[in-house]
């Protein structure tokens, strides 16, 4: 059995802005079809992606305020959309 060949452990910043665009598209669907609403359902699903981003980002041990983006700054993202969506759903 070969070994795996050596993956690039940073994506480029194009490829982590693909994700994060791609993400909140699947987010937004997903909060249209939520039962308590659009705005509660997105601020919900905003919070568990910023806990999700942090937890795959310290699994990645991913260096925070790096040259290239990733995860912590999709949750620096994420954190900011849900500020936003709450300060203004109310």
């Amino acid at each position: 059995m070969q070994p795996l060949p050596n993956l690039p452990q940073k994506l480029k910043s194009a490829q982590v802005l693909v994700r994060f665009v791609f993400r909140l598209l699947i987010l937004t669907g997903f909060a249209l079809f939520g039962s308590v609403g659009f705005g509660r359902s997105l601020i919900a699903l905003l919070w568990m992606s910023v806990v999700l981003c942090a937890v795959i980002a310290l699994m990645r041990r991913e260096q925070f305020m790096g040259t290239d983006l990733n995860h912590w700054d999709e949750m620096a993202a994420y954190a900011a959309l849900c500020a936003l969506v709450s300060a203004t759903g109310r």
